[in-house]
């Protein structure tokens, strides 16, 4: 696929890349809004938002087309996402610490594919910085999870009310700086 072809793709689904952030953001802002959260409410809650994420994730692999094929490390994001939402409302019982070793496995997982992803996306845009970012702030925030599991449940919610504004900012960041870099590679039709 050419190099023309790809960059229309992203033309039509920037605003994916948009969405996904402002879904985490309203999350993370959830998240500090209300961190008295039971538990049980906390695991709904990111249940939602994973599967939220996955279906946007999930829709943009398919939208952006490499080489004609869907952008598997963006489809298997969005599977991820889905996955681990599902899995979250079928079994609302597990434990805390089981919860937080999933909820680091998924931000593990997303993040890794989102640098290869990222290393994708550098023959199109420069700066692909926030993409790679988001990355590393996912595999951080999963890996700061796991480091510490018994933490209380208020200081998870906290955690993960930074995480997902932080990664939410970015992708908005990254969404309107995709719109405008396509914008001057391929101008608007008159």
């Amino acid at each position: 696929m050419s190099i023309d072809a790809m960059v229309g793709h992203l033309r039509s689904s920037w605003g994916w890349i948009v969405l996904r952030g402002l879904v985490a953001i309203v999350f993370g802002a959830l998240a500090f809004a209300w961190p008295g959260l039971t538990l049980a409410a906390l695991i709904f809650v990111w249940g939602g938002y994973a599967i939220a994420d996955g279906v946007f994730a999930l829709v943009a692999g398919f939208r952006i087309r490499d080489g004609g094929k869907p952008m598997w490390t963006l489809v298997v994001v969005g599977l991820a996402g889905i996955a681990a939402g599902l899995l979250t409302f079928m079994w609302p019982g597990m434990t805390a610490l089981v919860l937080l070793a999933f909820i680091a496995s998924w931000a593990l997982a997303t993040g890794i594919f989102q640098i290869v992803a990222a290393f994708r996306f550098r023959k199109l845009i420069q700066n692909e910085w926030l993409l790679i970012f988001s990355g590393l702030l996912s595999v951080v925030f999963g890996v700061l999870m796991l480091a510490r599991p018994g933490a209380g449940a208020l200081a998870v919610a906290w955690i993960i009310g930074w995480y997902a504004v932080l990664y939410g900012a970015l992708l908005v960041m990254l969404g309107f700086r995709v719109r405008g870099i396509l914008h001057t590679v391929i101008p608007k039709p008159a």
